[in-house]
C-alpha cells in the first residue's frame, strides 16, 4: 500500500502532531547549523496555511540516553522557529505531563514544540503507551522526520497504531523517498556511487547493494585502505583494522564485473594534523598516514564521472574539516556538482563537504538522513515509513 501525503490531508480546524528531526548542533546554547529546521519549514507553514487549529512539533535532540539533560533542550529550536515563523512558539517542560494537555485547549496557543522525547526512555523502547499519550495531543499524525525514519521509536513508529487513516508523510519525507527512489529503482545509466567514511563494517550492506546496480564504485577515505591492504598494498599508519581487511577482501571476490575503483594516490603525513605531504604511489611508507586522495586519484575519479548520468555521494575522500586534507574531498565535490546528471548526497559528512564547498545548491536532492539514506538503499524500506501504512 501506498503511503498518504500531507497534502491529501483535509487539515482545517485540526491538531496536528507532527514529528520533525531537529537534532541540531548547539554551541553555547545556540544553533550553529540551522538546515535541519530549515528544511522542516515548508512542512510547518503548509499545516499552518492550510487551516490547521494547532500544531504540535516533537522531535529529539541528541543522546541524552532517557533523562533529562538540558544541554540537549530544544529550546533554541523553539527560539529560532518563532523568529522563522514570525509567531509564538510555547514550548513545553516536558513532551508528557506538565500540563501539556490543558495548554492544548487554551485557544490562544497555536504553535507548541514538546521538549526532547529522548528525555524518556520510553521513546527509545518504542514504548506503546508513551505513544499514547503522544498521541492524544493530534487529530492527524505527520511524519517529516527522514533522519529517525530508520529507528523503531515510538514517536516514529508505535505512534501510528492510534492514527487510523489519519497519519501522512511530510513534504520533506516525500521529497527524500522519490529521490531516493530514483537511485534505487530507476537510476539512469551509467550509474556511479562514490563511498567514504571511516569503517567498511559500518557500509558493507549498503556496499554489497550497491555493486549490484552501479556501474561504477569509487571507494575513497579512510575506507580505501582496507580495500587497498587487501588487495596486497601497503597503507602505512593510515586508518585500517584487520576486520575492515577481512570485510574487504570478501566485497572485492564479489565484484565479477570489476566496478571498484580505489585511490592510485595520497596526501600523507606522519600524524593526523602533521604537515601534508604528496604521496604519488598507491604505496604508502611505513612511517606515513593517508589523510586524503591525491591529485592522480581526483582526475582518475573525475574522469569517471564525467559520463555518469546518476551519482550517488555518501563519505568524504579525506579529514576534510583539516583543511590541509580536503582538497580531494572539495575536488570531486565540484565536479560532481557540474555533471548534467541526478546528483544525492547523503551521509553528515558528505553534506557537511558540500556546504562548505558552496557547490550545494547544485546537487539535485542532499539527504538529511544519513543512516537512514543508506539503510533505505540498502533495504528499499525504513521502519518509520512503513509504519505510516499501518492504517491506510
Amino acid at each position: 500500500m501506498a503511503i498518504k501525503y500531507i497534502h491529501q490531508a483535509d487539515l482545517d480546524g485540526k491538531k496536528v502532531l507532527a514529528r520533525f528531526d531537529f537534532n541540531v548542533p548547539l554551541q553555547d546554547g545556540k544553533i550553529i547549523d540551522t538546515s535541519r529546521v530549515d528544511r522542516a519549514l515548508p512542512t510547518i507553514k503548509y499545516i499552518l496555511e492550510n487551516g490547521a487549529k494547532k500544531l504540535i512539533l516533537m522531535s529529539h535532540h541528541g543522546r541524552p540516553k532517557g533523562k533529562v539533560n538540558m544541554d540537549y533542550s530544544l529550546g533554541p529550536v523553539a527560539e529560532y522557529l518563532a523568529e522563522k515563523l514570525n509567531q509564538e512558539v510555547i514550548f513545553t517542560e516536558s513532551a508528557i505531563g506538565c500540563g501539556v494537555k490543558e495548554l492544548l485547549t487554551l485557544k490562544d496557543t497555536r504553535i507548541v514544540l514538546l521538549q526532547n522525547l529522548r528525555f524518556h526512555p520510553e521513546e527509545e523502547k518504542n514504548d506503546m503507551n508513551f505513544a499514547k499519550e503522544l498521541a492524544v495531543y493530534g487529530d492527524i499524525y505527520v511524519n517529516d522526520a527522514f533522519g529517525a525514519a530508520h529507528r523503531k521509536h515510538a514517536s516514529v513508529y508505535a505512534i501510528n497504531t492510534f492514527y487510523n487513516k489519519e497519519a501522512y508523510g511530510g513534504l520533506l519525507l516525500e521529497q527524500e523517498v522519490l529521490a531516493l527512489n530514483k537511485i534505487l529503482m530507476s537510476p539512469k545509466k551509467p550509474f556511479v556511487a562514490i563511498v567514504g567514511g571511516a569503517k567498511v563494517a559500518d557500509k558493507i550492506k549498503t556496499i554489497e547493494k550497491l555493486l549490484i546496480n552501479v556501474d561504477k564504485l569509487i571507494i575513497g577515505g579512510a575506507m580505501a585502505y582496507p580495500f587497498l591492504k587487501a588487495k596486497g598494498q601497503r597503507v602505512g599508519t593510515s586508518l585500517c583494522s584487520e576486520d575492515d581487511v577481512i570485510l574487504a577482501t570478501k566485497i572485492l571476490k564479489a565484484d565479477r564485473g570489476n566496478k571498484i575503483e580505489l585511490p592510485c594516490d595520497h596526501i600523507v603525513s606522519e600524524k593526523f594534523g602533521g604537515t601534508p605531504e604528496s604521496c604519488s604511489s598507491v604505496n604508502i611508507n611505513d612511517d606515513k598516514m593517508g589523510l586524503d586522495i591525491g591529485p592522480s586519484s581526483v582526475s582518475k575519479f573525475s574522469q569517471i564521472l564525467s559520463t555518469a548520468k546518476t551519482v550517488l555521494w555518501n563519505g568524504p575522500m579525506g579529514a576534510f574539516e583539516n583543511t590541509d586534507y580536503a582538497a580531494g574531498t572539495y575536488a570531486l565535490c565540484e565536479t560532481i556538482a557540474n555533471l548534467d546528471a541526478f546528483t544525492l548526497v547523503g551521509g553528515g559528512d558528505s553534506v557537511s563537504a558540500a556546504n562548505k564547498s558552496g557547490y550545494a545548491d547544485k546537487f539535485s536532492h542532499i539527504s538529511t538522513g544519513g543512516g537512514a539514506s543508506l539503510e533505505y538503499i540498502e533495504k528499499g524500506e525504513l521502519p518509520g515509513i512503513q509504519a505510516l501504512k499501518f492504517g491506510v
